[in-house]
């Protein structure tokens, strides 16, 4: 059986993410370890991210015109612009730093955490209402994070302290990308995005680093390679914008089950690179636990999304709103018309700092505001 050549661009687009997703992560590991480049230095990292995107975008928009910028108004721009990048850089920078003291394998079933945080978050703030069933796949996704932990042999207090800090700081900004900027009918695309989240955020990450970094970066001898940081930029910049082609092209399901692949790869090749991350049968019994609680939620998501395309009366009120929202945030662009309702582009996709945990603008990438996309991830 032939494959179509749309196909064939879908599984390039996918491969890449993974790829993108999978070398981001595992290089900025590399540069933070102090066993291997020794820039032990997550918020210098993550300012050189951001100071590089934002000029990035600034060439994009204001001198190529690829596209138009929207039109903010100072009181958009302090309400929602500058809540959401404070969010932003905060966790970047919890998630940035957790590798400096745990493991990437450690830290990507930590990750599993994710739709925990937002769906509390988005409770706690109102978004979103307590569901038995999504409850309880909640409860089973802690259980075995919980499993993977008491597992870990190198377990670190500190470093799963700011990873689940990160987390959090990732699920604020998500709720808030929703009640503060959607409320208004505001949609970025990725370029846009960048040009007014990057340079907020790394106005924010020089606090922290002014007093936390820049003294011991003045006594300390460090090594400052133009090459590497340039590259690991590009790397963390080529992520963000891979993300937004992949969401485009893809549904929702595709895009959970690569990034359910990627997360696989990503431990393995962990492991295999960096031979002090140690993975235990109790590690892995744990994650697929989480994984299985993970897979069930994401199943719902899609689920009731279809639902509401069939009969929108038979959903809830708080589902019909919060597909609504989605729709109103779909302001990516999809070749050849291939438009996917679920998936869409907001302010909130920029870093899993794939924090993510990456070191994308985009932190654990996210298909639905308020469900964890396995495109994560992170860390910038």
């Amino acid at each position: 059986m032939m494959v179509s050549r749309q196909h064939l661009l879908t599984y390039i687009y996918l491969l890449v993410y993974i790829v993108l997703s999978s070398g981001v992560i595992l290089y900025n590991k590399w540069v933070l370890s102090t066993k291997y480049f020794n820039f032990p230095y997550p918020i210098t990292l993550t300012m050189i991210h951001m100071g590089f995107s934002g000029a990035v975008a600034f060439f994009l928009i204001r001198i190529f015109k690829v596209v138009a910028p929207i039109k903010m108004t100072f009181k958009i721009y302090a309400t929602c612009v500058v809540p959401i990048s404070a969010f932003f850089a905060s966790s970047l920078w919890f998630g940035n730093t957790a590798y400096l003291y745990i493991s990437v394998a450690f830290i990507q079933m930590l990750k599993a955490l994710m739709p925990v945080a937002t769906f509390l978050t988005a409770v706690v703030c109102g978004t979103d209402k307590l569901r038995c069933d999504v409850f309880l796949n909640m409860l089973l996704v802690s259980v075995g994070v919980v499993i993977s932990s008491y597992g870990e042999i190198h377990f670190n207090v500190l470093g799963t302290g700011y990873q689940v800090m990160g987390m959090f700081g990732e699920a604020l900004r998500l709720v808030l990308t929703q009640v503060l900027l959607q409320k208004k009918g505001l949609t970025l695309n990725p370029i846009t995005s960048l040009y007014y989240i990057a340079p907020c955020s790394f106005v924010f990450l020089f606090v922290p680093w002014y007093f936390l970094e820049k003294p011991v970066m003045e006594v300390s001898q460090i090594q400052f390679n133009f090459w590497i940081f340039f590259s690991n930029a590009l790397c963390a910049l080529a992520l963000n914008f891979s993300i937004f082609l992949v969401i485009g092209r893809t549904g929702a399901v595709t895009i959970r089950v690569a990034g359910v692949l990627k997360d696989w790869i990503l431990i393995a090749l962990s492991t295999a690179l960096f031979p002090e991350s140690i993975i235990t049968s109790l590690n892995i019994i744990g994650y697929a636990i989480a994984l299985c609680g993970v897979i069930v939620y994401n199943y719902l998501k899609v689920r009731d999304a279809r639902t509401s395309q069939l009969s929108p009366e038979s959903l809830p009120d708080s589902v019909i709103k919060e597909l609504k929202m989605e729709k109103k945030t779909s302001d990516v662009y999809v070749p050849n018309g291939e438009a996917n309702n679920n998936s869409g582009g907001r302010i909130g996709s920029l870093p899993d700092s794939d924090v993510d945990e990456e070191a994308s603008l985009i932190p654990h990438s996210r298909v639905s505001h308020l469900g964890r996309s396995q495109l994560s991830s992170h860390t910038s």
